[in-house]
């Protein structure tokens, strides 16, 4: 799975799994934790994440929306995505 972003310890990666039908996300790891967002919003969608951690990646989600979009695009054509800055 592509990484995307590297920040405070967390991993954000993203992929596309061709003929099934998806709404835009992303994955995330922080030391055990494993969860998966939507883009748009910037939500939780499975998984677990703690607290602080939680609230930094839908922060940086917010700030890297159009990005991340453009990414999903990218996946959706099975091209590799860009890197995105963290936090």
């Amino acid at each position: 799975m592509p990484e995307l972003s590297r920040f405070q310890g967390i991993i954000v990666r993203m992929f596309y799994e061709t003929g099934r039908h998806q709404q835009p996300h992303f994955h995330t790891v922080y030391g055990e934790y494993m969860a998966s967002f939507t883009v748009d919003p910037p939500a939780l969608l499975a998984g677990a994440m703690p607290r602080k951690q939680l609230h930094l990646i839908v922060a940086w989600a917010e700030l890297h929306q159009e990005e991340l979009m453009e990414n999903w695009e990218l996946c959706k054509r099975q091209l590799p995505p860009t890197k995105i800055e963290g936090l």
